[in-house]
């Protein structure tokens, strides 16, 4: 830095105090909990989750866990 900041002893005026906006730590937490668990799946499927999630930019066990998420969402409204 080549020039030093020159801070002065003035008022600063009228505050405005901005409410906070940031989710608190509570909210940050991931809304549902997850269960770690071991599933055989065919060759095939993998490859394909693979490929498709590639083509997504994202990974394949999201993929697969937002699928089945969705089904069981859908088999709840039933």
């Amino acid at each position: 830095m080549s020039k030093q900041i020159q801070y002065t002893d003035e008022p600063l005026g009228e505050m405005k105090l901005v409410p906070d906006f940031l989710p608190s730590p509570k909210e940050l937490v991931l809304k549902n909990e997850q269960t770690k668990i071991t599933i055989s799946l065919s060759a095939q499927s993998v490859a394909y989750f693979k490929e498709t999630a590639k083509k997504h930019h994202m990974q394949y066990q999201k993929m697969i866990r937002q699928l089945l998420d969705e089904y069981v969402a859908q088999q709840k409204k039933r």
